[in-house]
């Protein structure tokens, strides 16, 4: 079971990938009950794992590598992408900045994972303390949604009712 348990929280840890990617797979290897949420609690952990250094480094990192050789073109994207999320998500919540970042993280969409939130943020000046705690709703979210989305998938749509109808 621990081995079960580190796959996905390597999984988690992944950018692009995320929690997103880890918690269908958690389902696929069959852990269900109190598995599957010690499942979702440790991919949660592992996708809030890097943050605090994406939030702090990330940024000086892609500046220094986006004249180098082989990685520029990477980094400039990485960067490019980075500060247009942070100019969007500022343009649209205005001063409803935290809730914005917290859905910008909750929807499970490509992109819009805790990596790209933490990067936006750093790019806005958000406050450390505040980006993790919006950063972290919304991985708990996207944990739920795409939790119920994987059983729903797994059991079929009835098994989800199942499971939340009281037992005779």
């Amino acid at each position: 079971m621990f081995v079960k348990y580190l796959i996905i929280f390597l999984i988690s840890m992944v950018p692009i990938v995320e929690l997103r990617g880890a918690i269908p797979v958690a389902v696929g290897m069959g852990m269900e009950g109190w598995q599957l949420f010690w499942a979702y609690v440790v991919c949660v952990i592992g996708n809030m794992l890097p943050v605090p250094l994406i939030y702090f480094f990330a940024r000086k990192v892609l500046i220094w590598g986006k004249d180098k050789k082989y990685i520029g073109k990477f980094f400039t994207w990485c960067y490019n992408k980075g500060e247009k999320g942070g100019k969007k998500l500022q343009a649209k919540a205005g001063r409803g900045l935290f809730i914005a970042l917290m859905l910008f993280v909750g929807i499970p969409l490509p992109g819009t994972g805790a990596w790209t939130g933490t990067l936006a943020a750093s790019f806005l000046d958000m406050g450390f303390k505040k980006s993790v705690i919006a950063v972290m709703c919304g991985v708990v979210i996207a944990g739920i949604i795409m939790g119920a989305a994987s059983l729903a998938v797994s059991m079929g749509a009835g098994g989800i009712f199942s499971l939340l109808a009281p037992k005779a």
